[in-house]
């Protein structure tokens, strides 16, 4: 498949107040090298439970790109970063903050001397370490600059709320170049007109201070949903609450937030355990959502750019439902045995994107989730036959199109998980 990047004549404003309105543009990152430059001794570094096959990956995710640009303008780190380091400027500033992060100085005069197209995959791909002195040598470290393992999960290092865009403070060192370069995509790419929200120096009151954007989900322009587990902690909310208590100085805004289970790795974002579907429904792992009561929901409302009213509440649908979204939950994995809604959720099953109400992308693997959509009104398609024509999203009120997924899975994410939109419509609540 030929790999399409929207190039558009004026710079693309940020829009997005919802997790299903029709998607206008979104950022994907194809899976490279990166995703092989990992041994199974470094796999739990990288964040990854295996290791993956990346001509496997490969051909899986272009399933992805092939049925977004079908309905979206698609944009690529990669030509977007370029077009970041085509610039003297903004690739100094960029390589400078790098080699500080990442104790790479020595490394910082021969990559501003690289080509452009070699520093995108250094910056990517990894860079390897000089073998030049008894300490190098001695160092297990074999990269001087690892290599981005996560980066094709897009969702996580920014997080795109109104207008702004959000540059998170990831829980994890090695993804932390990941939010680098999309604070300077952002910025210098020329792409996109957007206002920063950076997060990464914010000063915690107590605590870690983390948060990533699986955790993060835009239901209404007033009202955000966010997890707080293993990637994004009180403080990371309470940051984030405090930047839109300064951006939104008139009217009200309430954030939900869901406590989440510190193991297993398949908790490792709210995501993964519940996504919006419709104006009326979503996907839900229901042992946690619906069942659970030991793990708190927290209303935070802001009203006059101002923390009014913190109090706890009965879970996260019928909170969501007392602010005028009431959601029918579709459960993953189904309702008749609890380990096949344990290896579903394991493997994504709750991890669904939206491109327009109703219609969603998700994993073929999962089979009784797909079952429980069938029985919700939802045409179950293969992408393939999206993407050759053999049927049109629009032709269907309703549609769950479907990804192959035995290597992508494996990274431990799923459809939304590789997807940043940029750009949607509004919805008609």
């Amino acid at each position: 498949m030929t790999r399409k990047t929207a190039v558009p004549e004026l710079p693309l404003p940020i829009d997005v107040r919802s997790e299903i309105g029709r998607l206008d543009a979104v950022l994907l990152h194809t899976p490279g090298l990166e995703v092989e430059n990992m041994t199974p001794r470094m796999a739990q570094r990288a964040l990854y439970s295996d290791i993956l096959n990346l001509s496997i990956a490969r051909r899986e995710y272009e399933q992805i790109e092939g049925v977004l640009s079908q309905v979206a303008r698609v944009y690529q780190v990669t030509d977007l970063l370029a077009k970041v380091l085509d610039q003297p400027e903004p690739r100094r500033r960029l390589l400078t903050k790098i080699c500080i992060d990442e104790q790479a100085g020595g490394y910082f005069d021969m990559l501003m001397e690289m080509s452009t197209p070699q520093l995108v995959r250094a910056l990517i791909e990894g860079l390897p370490a000089r073998i030049d002195t008894l300490t190098a040598f001695l160092n297990e470290d074999y990269y001087a600059l690892f290599p981005l393992y996560n980066f094709y999960f897009t969702r996580d290092s920014s997080v795109t709320m109104g207008s702004h865009a959000l540059l998170c403070r990831m829980a994890n060192q090695v993804r932390s170049r990941e939010a680098t370069i999309m604070e300077a995509i952002y910025r210098h790419s020329g792409c996109f007109d957007v206002q920063t929200i950076d997060l990464r120096n914010a000063v915690p009151t107590k605590g870690p201070l983390y948060i990533e954007g699986g955790d993060v989900q835009v239901v209404r322009d007033d009202l955000l949903v966010v997890g707080n587990g293993m990637r994004t902690s009180a403080a990371g909310v309470d940051a984030l609450t405090q930047r839109i208590c300064e951006i939104r100085k008139e009217g009200k805004v309430n954030i939900l937030v869901q406590q989440l289970p510190s193991s297993p790795e398949s908790f490792i974002h709210l995501d993964m355990v519940f996504t919006q579907l419709d104006r009326d429904q979503c996907m839900v792992f229901a042992p946690l959502i619906l069942h659970d009561r030991s793990f708190k929901t927290v209303q935070i409302t802001i009203e006059g750019g101002r923390v009014s009213r913190i109090r706890g509440v009965n879970g996260l649908l019928p909170a969501l439902r007392n602010l005028g979204v009431d959601l029918e939950p579709i459960p993953c994995g189904g309702t008749a045995d609890s380990w096949v809604q344990e290896r579903e959720q394991w493997h994504s099953g709750s991890n669904l994107f939206a491109v327009a109400p109703g219609k969603v992308l998700c994993y073929s693997r999962n089979e009784a989730t797909l079952a429980e959509l069938d029985k919700s009104g939802y045409a179950v398609l293969a992408a393939n036959d999206v993407i050759a024509g053999k049927c049109r999203i629009q032709d269907y009120p309703k549609c769950c199109i479907t990804l192959q997924g035995s290597e992508l899975p494996r990274g431990g994410g799923g459809a939304r998980c590789m997807t940043m939109p940029l750009s949607r419509r509004a919805v008609q609540w």
